[in-house]
């Protein structure tokens, strides 16, 4: 077991899960090569790279083929991560993150959430005929109804009481008994009368909603734009505790298992390009526990 532990194993998905134990993943967190967007390996000898495929039905089989493979490695307590961008083709949208989502729940996983990543400093674009793209979908799956997920250690700001509220008059209300709307729509509501509205809102924070807004990551030994470790940050703590196993399948540049140990979590990747399973081997070997840097109680 602890031969795997912060590895990224070199080959195939599908070829190499089997060194992979079942039941052994708290959190699969991951980003696919994109249908049809780039040629990662640069060498015919990856023709079986996911990504390259002919048509779109071949790369959801696939993908799908994939994370049935994982399925027995994700304890039942366990969630996915997806991260997918789409695909242009002939001046149509191909609709492909849902054309995965949709297989993925035909196969028994259950989707949970539909994630915006928004971009803001997204590529600029040269269309003229259709807004310019600054976002990405995360699916966040489950194997079960019960499972692992701690809101309280991504919980945003409120918004209510500050300058950003967008309530009329919602700022006048805090703290003050009898502070709630006596009139309006709300009038003659006992739940609302001689009530305190901060009391009505978690001390943390509110629940972390669906649009994420992080720009993209970067790394100096890539020649293309990463995906953040604040995405990935946002996954980790929401869905594992301190030395539990996260996996990414899709591996690439290191990301995922960089934050992973950062966060004193156990990490196992897989990449089938020996240039990216070596970059990225490197970072994480060079990546230590920064826990001294954060809130020690978010990773109990």
């Amino acid at each position: 077991m602890d031969k795997l532990v912060n590895k990224v194993l070199l080959g195939d998905l599908r070829d190499v899960c089997s060194n992979i134990p079942n039941n052994l993943v708290q959190s699969i967190i991951t980003s696919p090569p994109y249908f049809g967007h780039r040629k990662y390996s640069g060498e015919d000898k990856y023709d079986n790279e996911i990504g390259r495929e002919r048509t779109l039905k071949e790369y959801v089989n696939n993908l799908v083929y994939c994370f049935e493979l994982l399925k027995p490695k994700l304890k039942n307590s366990g969630l996915l991560w997806l991260n997918l961008g789409d695909t242009y083709r002939k001046k149509e949208l191909l609709g492909v993150p849902w054309r995965v989502a949709f297989a993925l729940q035909d196969k028994g996983w259950i989707l949970r959430s539909d994630i915006i990543w928004k971009k803001p400093n997204a590529m600029p674009s040269s269309v003229k005929d259709r807004p310019t793209k600054d976002h990405e979908y995360i699916f966040l799956f489950s194997k079960t109804s019960e499972y692992y997920y701690d809101a309280d250690s991504i919980r945003e700001p409120h918004v209510t009481f500050t300058n950003q509220s967008k309530m009329k008059g919602g700022r006048n209300h805090f703290g003050k008994k009898n502070g709630t709307p006596e009139n309006g729509k709300n009038a003659g509501n006992q739940n609302l009368h001689d009530g305190r509205w901060d009391q009505a809102f978690h001390p943390q924070g509110r629940n972390k909603r669906t649009v994420w807004e992080i720009p993209l990551g970067k790394f100096r030994d890539a020649h293309f734009a990463v995906y953040p470790e604040k995405l990935v940050e946002i996954c980790l703590l929401a869905s594992t505790k301190r030395n539990d196993f996260i996996l990414d399948p899709f591996t690439g540049s290191g990301t995922t298992g960089v934050v992973a140990k950062k966060f004193d979590r156990k990490f196992i990747g897989v990449e089938l390009i020996k240039k990216y399973q070596e970059m990225a081997q490197k970072r994480i070997d060079e990546t230590t526990f920064q826990a001294t840097l954060f809130d020690f109680t978010q990773f109990i």
